[in-house]
């Protein structure tokens, strides 16, 4: 047995042997595992104590921890004395990634991949792999990583191991017996998991003489200590105190801090070739630090930048405003710094008539709409009003001229020759028993049958083209109801069509009200307009005067409902006499109303905005 370093303590080691090093990530769908797993791992080697140790050790946002999901990948470096085999009694070196599961998240996901020479495919043993964790796979083995596939939760009385063996052992290719079984939970097979990790995961790659390249594949923002940078090293070494200049921004820093997280953040003497760790030089811009971009030192640095990633495209837009105008720039500050953490969160300014001053935002999806939100109020203390969603349409004019709408109000006024929507490749992982109710469903939602598999006897993967407008409300719900939970989803972009779409406008006293403006196909504008007309019914208190609501498309009106004037009892003081004195009364104050009328503004509270908007918003976080 060759001669290692002993790695107990991190804080005294400066670099790493690469061939000692195992980088690898876990990718599952919700609920099926990743985090409880990552837990039994932090206790196997001993990185946390007992005593420290809590559920969802990795997750620490408290709203991961309210959901039970992953939003953010955490890294964690982990030492293991190996067990059994070739390399049995040698210390290694493991950075494990733990990711999201959420279709949502898998930008993510692709920048935890970027990082890694492997990873963990983990499947729940009570329910079989699932459509988003199979886009994750195919995403891992594109990339070329070590797949190793693994059953959780065995320790279940539902559990069906030789089943989803031969389910995976199908899709990947492998042989049943080889898909490793362990429980999270109780920590059996966790062990073995981890020597067989050291077995099958390469280790890193990379020129330790060659000048420093390292990777920034996630970046947080620090109160006190501004952005701390999370890197992957593939070249060369970073050591503190040295001069490093990020090569796509041109800047340049001086390396105050250099660590590793273990999974607390520890200070070391340097990183080299194919360790993770974070650096910290001060920066409070948070602009400077681009997730994707490469470090490299600043005298004798690199002159080639490693590839970054795939600029993430947002699939749907929401305006965010403070309900109170002076959080404006509180707000903006709020978006500067999540979009740090957050690579794939873009926006912009705007203005609405009806809600002031905010920003348009662009999300990978409805979950991570919802996500973005609650985040940007609990961590800067905002209170926000979201428009309902919507996706990014082309709209071709009668003289050609081609433009790009984001929002109901950049709507052309004028003759349309064709609207062009984005449609979304979905992929179905269902039940068998259920692929006529699921059809029927997405018929219903425009979709088109591109072909059917069966995975197993029991079970089959549908395979759909959509437009994303029909599935971002409430789509995912729905799928969920009609399978009792059994079914899952993903989806990924793919083009556009042409599509007969019109601008549903609601009018309060025949104006415009820009909030509740929205883009939908012309069989579904009537629902949508009596569906809006009837909640502000309801939601709109009652004026001196009657207030007509109507949706419209153009001129043309689809929807009307009422909201009836308060009547005031003028005749309350006539205790009887001539009838002409009563209708003197009443004539009298129909010429008020009237008058009032014509020069009246409907007064809607900010509760029928919020109200009418964030119920428009639906839900698409999976069902426990």
């Amino acid at each position: 047995m060759r001669e290692v370093q002993t790695i107990s303590t991190f804080a005294d080691t400066t670099f790493t042997d690469p061939s000692l090093i195992r980088n690898f990530c876990i990718i599952a769908h919700i609920d099926h595992g990743k985090s409880t797993l990552a837990d039994r791992m932090l206790q196997l080697t001993g990185v946390v104590a007992e005593r420290d140790m809590r559920a969802q050790y990795l997750d620490r946002m408290d709203i991961e921890r309210e959901r039970g999901i992953t939003i953010k990948a955490q890294n964690v470096r982990l030492p293991w004395t190996v067990r059994e085999g070739e390399h049995k009694g040698e210390n290694f070196v493991l950075h494990l990634i733990d990711t999201p599961g959420h279709v949502d998240f898998t930008y993510e996901v692709s920048r935890a991949l970027e990082a890694c020479e492997g990873a963990i495919l983990l499947v729940d043993v009570a329910q079989g792999i699932e459509a988003q964790t199979l886009a994750n796979l195919y995403m891992a083995l594109d990339k070329g990583l070590e797949i190793i596939p693994v059953l959780n939760k065995i320790d279940l009385p539902a559990a069906d191991p030789e089943r989803y063996a031969e389910e995976i052992g199908h899709i990947i290719g492998c042989e049943p017996e080889d898909v490793l079984r362990v429980s999270g939970k109780t920590g059996v097979g966790v062990p073995e998991l981890l020597d067989h990790v050291i077995r099958k995961v390469p280790p890193p790659v990379g020129d330790a003489d060659a000048p420093a390249r390292a990777m920034i594949f996630d970046s947080v923002y620090d109160t006190y200590r501004g952005v701390v940078t999370y890197v992957r090293v593939v070249d060369g070494k970073l050591s503190p105190r040295e001069k490093i200049k990020m090569m796509s921004t041109g800047a340049t820093h001086e390396l105050l801090e250099i660590g590793i997280v273990s999974p607390e953040p520890k200070a070391t003497q340097g990183l080299g070739v194919g360790e993770v760790g974070y650096l910290i030089t001060g920066v409070k811009d948070v602009r400077q630090s681009k997730v994707g971009d490469t470090v490299t030192s600043m005298r004798n640095g690199a002159t080639e930048a490693l590839t970054g990633y795939r600029e993430p495209r947002p699939m749907v837009y929401s305006g965010l405003y403070p309900v109170d105008g002076s959080d404006y720039p509180v707000l903006r500050e709020a978006l500067e710094k999540l979009q740090l953490n957050d690579a794939a969160l873009v926006w912009e300014p705007e203005t609405s008539v009806a809600l002031g001053f905010g920003f348009r935002c662009g999300f990978l999806g409805l979950l991570h709409m919802e996500i973005t939100r609650e985040r940007l109020e609990r961590e800067s203390n905002l209170d926000l009003i979201s428009t309902a969603p919507n996706v990014v349409y082309r709209v071709v004019g009668e003289d050609g001229s081609d433009r790009v709408v984001t929002n109901p109000t950049d709507w052309p006024s004028g003759k349309i020759r064709e609207v062009h929507e984005p449609v979304v490749k979905c992929s179905i992982l269902t039940p068998s028993e259920y692929i006529g109710t699921i059809m029927e469903l997405c018929q219903s939602r425009r979709g088109e049958l591109g072909g059917m598999d069966y995975l197993s006897e029991t079970r089959v993967e549908m395979r759909y083209t959509l437009p994303m407008g029909e599935i971002i409300f409430d789509f995912f719900d729905s799928l969920k109801s009609r399978t009792k939970g059994y079914a899952s989803l993903d989806y990924e972009e793919s083009g556009e069509q042409v599509a007969d779409l019109v601008k549903v406008d609601i009018l309060l006293q025949g104006e415009a009200v820009d909030a509740f403006s929205a883009i939908v196909h012309r069989d579904s504008a009537a629902a949508y307009g009596n569906k809006m007309t009837t909640k502000l019914k309801q939601l709109i208190p009652r004026q001196q005067f009657e207030v007509p609501i109507q949706a419209a498309i153009g001129s043309k009106i689809i929807a009307r409902e009422n909201i009836s004037a308060i009547r005031k009892d003028v005749l309350a003081k006539c205790y009887g006499g001539d009838i002409t004195r009563k209708r003197k009364l009443l004539e009298k104050q129909k010429e008020g109303k009237k008058r009032m009328k014509t020069i009246g503004r409907v007064d809607v509270p900010q509760e029928a905005f919020v109200a009418a908007l964030s119920s428009e918003a639906g839900s698409d976080k999976p069902k426990k």
